[in-house]
């Protein structure tokens, strides 16, 4: 019997999401960067530096970025001392993006770009000193098996940081933030990207992601301890840290 998973606010059959998922990021892989600048003012590099800094690279690391889309990640990750850094992406047009930009930056020594999903990792196991994720676990069809693949790359000791949009805000900013979400956003990826509902898709999916408490358990579940939280800009987004057992 087939199981359903969620995509934004509608219920699809779960083998059809990544499909979906796939499709929506194709449609705007030209226009991410400059959409995350726009919907963001430019906050969302603040955050990804901070991610950045939060893991505390040593120099020679090896690094696997999932849904690393267009590259800032790993070319930051690079900038920090990473030793190399794995990008996996379920969306080739991402990554093609990501390359391109990397070319024209110079920066594309280090960094191996790789198409995959989230929940079946090309990796072998016990690879990696570090695995990042930037707004994408969101998309995932099923996160425990995500989360459990972030532990079989990494080795014994590695360490994980997510950030991820979060569901709830600080009191008083909620209506307004829900005007935005649903209003501006859309508005915003019609006349930009060209694709309303993918920002639709956005808004909805951010509310159906797990709250804090909640994803601090299936972290540790998956096989991680020493769980950390941060949240970021009055709560709008989070960061989770946490080491392999």
């Amino acid at each position: 019997m087939s199981t359903t998973a969620s995509f934004g606010y509608r219920e699809v059959p779960a083998e059809e999401k990544a499909g979906l998922v796939q499709d929506l990021f194709t449609q705007v892989a030209g226009r991410y960067d400059l959409m995350n600048d726009l919907m963001s003012l430019g906050i969302h590099r603040l955050w990804k530096a901070e991610m950045v800094e939060w893991l505390r690279l040593k120099p020679g690391s090896r690094v696997v970025d999932v849904a690393g889309g267009t590259g800032d990640i790993a070319r930051a990750a690079m900038a920090a001392g990473a030793g190399s850094v794995t990008v996996v992406d379920l969306t080739p047009a991402m990554l093609a993006e990501g390359r391109a930009r990397s070319i024209d930056r110079g920066s594309l020594a280090g960094i191996e770009w790789v198409a995959g999903n989230a929940e079946a990792l090309p990796l072998p196991d016990r690879t990696f000193d570090v695995y990042t994720v930037a707004f994408g676990l969101r998309n995932v069809t099923h996160l425990d098996r995500a989360l459990a693949e972030a532990c079989r790359v990494l080795k014994p000791g590695g360490r994980f940081v997510a950030l991820e949009f979060a569901p709830r805000v600080a009191a008083g900013l909620n209506d307004l933030y829900e005007t935005y979400s649903f209003s501006v956003l859309p508005w915003l990826g019609e006349k930009v990207a060209g694709d309303r509902d993918a920002y639709v898709y956005l808004a909805e999916s951010i509310r159906r992601f797990p709250d804090p408490e909640t994803m601090a358990r299936k972290i540790r579940a998956a096989g991680f301890g020493g769980h950390r939280h941060r949240s970021l800009s009055c709560g709008i987004a989070q960061l989770h840290g946490a080491t392999r057992l």
